[in-house]
C-alpha cells in the first residue's frame, strides 16, 4: 500500500487526503490545531493526523518517523497574508510571516523529505505554491520573496534528488483556490476563474504517476480566464 504525507491537512491536505485514500493509499497528514486534524478525521476516517509546525525542525523530524515509510511527500502550507501593499508602505515586520516562518517551514519539509526518500532511493516530493513564484505581482512583494525561494530550493533539490531516484517537483497554482477562505472572492466569477482543490490534487497525482524518463519538475496550473504568464 502506498502511503501519503501531507503537510497542511486544512484545505488542500484534506482534500488530497480524501482522494488518495479512495484510491486505497495510506493517508497521514499535518496540522497545527486539533479542530483541523479533527474535521480531517470527520472527513477521512483511516487517516492518520499529526500535530505539528513545519518551521519547527523538531516537529518535521518527530513526524517523518512516526508515519514510517512514505512514497509521496506533500508539501502545502501557506500564511495568512500579514501585508497588502507597495513595498514602501510596508511597515518592518511585513516580510516576518513569508521568510521568518513559512520559508522556514518550506525548507524543513525539503530537507527531511528529501533526505527520506533519497535513503529510499525512490518517491515523490512535491511543493506547491502560488504564482507569484513566477513573478512579483504589485501589493505582494513579501510573499513574492517567499515564493522565489521556494522555486529556488525547488529547483536545487530537483537535480540533487534525481541521481537517488527521487522525483522533485514544484506545483505552481496561479490562480484563487477555491475554499471557505476564498468563496467571498470567488462569488460572482465563473469556475474558470479559479482552481478546485480537486484539480490540484489530480495534478499530485499525475506528477507521483510519471515515469522517470519524464518527469516534470516544475507544472503551473492556470485557469481558463486567469492570467496566463508563459
Amino acid at each position: 500500500m502506498s502511503t501519503l504525507l501531507v503537510f497542511g491537512a486544512r484545505n488542500l491536505g484534506r482534500v488530497l487526503a480524501r482522494e488518495l485514500a479512495a484510491d486505497g493509499w495510506r493517508v497521514a497528514a499535518v496540522a497545527r490545531s486539533e479542530q483541523t486534524i479533527q474535521n480531517l478525521k470527520e472527513e477521512v476516517p483511516d487517516a492518520v493526523g499529526l500535530i505539528g509546525d513545519a518551521a519547527n525542525a523538531d516537529d518535521v523530524e518527530r513526524i517523518f518517523g512516526d508515519v514510517g515509510d512514505v512514497d509521496l511527500v506533500v508539501n502545502a502550507i501557506t500564511t495568512t497574508p500579514s501585508f497588502g501593499g507597495p513595498i514602501h508602505e510596508a511597515p518592518p515586520e511585513a516580510i516576518d510571516a513569508y521568510v521568518g516562518a513559512l520559508l522556514p517551514g518550506i525548507f524543513n519539509v525539503l530537507r527531511v523529505g528529501g533526505r527520506v526518500l533519497a535513503q529510499r532511493g525512490s518517491g515523490t516530493l512535491v511543493q506547491v505554491t502560488g504564482g507569484s513564484a513566477r513573478r512579483g505581482n504589485p501589493g505582494r512583494g513579501p510573499w513574492a520573496a517567499a515564493a522565489f525561494a521556494t522555486r529556488a530550493l525547488v529547483q536545487s533539490q530537483a537535480a540533487e534528488l534525481r541521481e537517488q531516484g527521487v522525483h522533485a517537483a514544484l506545483l505552481i497554482v496561479d490562480a484563487i483556490i477555491e475554499s471557505e477562505k476564498t468563496a467571498g472572492w470567488l462569488e460572482d466569477e465563473p469556475p474558470e476563474r479559479s482552481a478546485s482543490m480537486e484539480d490540484v490534487a489530480a495534478a499530485i497525482k499525475y506528477l507521483h504517476e510519471q515515469s522517470p524518463r519524464a518527469w516534470t519538475h516544475e507544472l503551473q496550473l492556470t485557469p481558463a480566464l486567469e492570467r496566463w504568464v508563459p
